[in-house]
């Protein structure tokens, strides 16, 4: 599992030096996987990195994951419930809640928590649910937002 977790640092660095500034910095992937690799990321972390932020570009499109209905609940699975502790649910449900995600950003925040397939813990849920906003059209004031949270450190939610 120690691999998985890999991953999540390798997206979290590809963040900070890239994907930050411009989503136009995947066209350099080249250029990119040789950078992490001389800061010591394996070859199949990075590969798996790249993966999982091409199935997200790919999900941007998904309407299929929106609630029937606008007062829908949502109850999380046991296999959810594994990857994320109470702290990480209760913090997804605080920012649905004060409408910072909407049913759709959330349940794309989901699907890419449950690609990493190991337990996460509360901060690498903020840098998912940041990368998740950042790549999604319409969603600037949430990311903004999210990047306080991140880098400022501040916690203002029930835990």
């Amino acid at each position: 599992m120690l691999i998985k977790q890999s991953v999540v640092d390798v997206l979290m660095f590809l963040f900070e030096e890239y994907l930050g500034d411009s989503n136009e910095a995947m066209d350099e992937r080249d250029n990119m996987q040789i950078r992490l690799e001389e800061v010591g990321f394996q070859h199949q972390e990075i590969d798996e990195a790249f993966n999982w932020l091409e199935d997200l570009a790919t999900l941007r499109g998904c309407t299929d994951c929106t609630p029937a209905h606008a007062n829908s609940i949502r109850i999380f699975s046991d296999f959810e419930k594994n990857i994320l502790d109470d702290e990480s649910i209760g913090f997804l449900m605080y920012l649905e809640q004060s409408d910072i995600l909407t049913p759709l950003t959330r349940e794309l925040i989901l699907d890419r928590i449950m690609a990493l397939d190991h337990a996460l813990d509360i901060e690498q849920v903020k840098w998912i649910v940041m990368i998740v906003l950042h790549t999604h059209p319409g969603e600037e004031n949430a990311f903004a937002w999210m990047e306080g949270l991140v880098f400022n450190e501040v916690v203002d939610y029930i835990q």
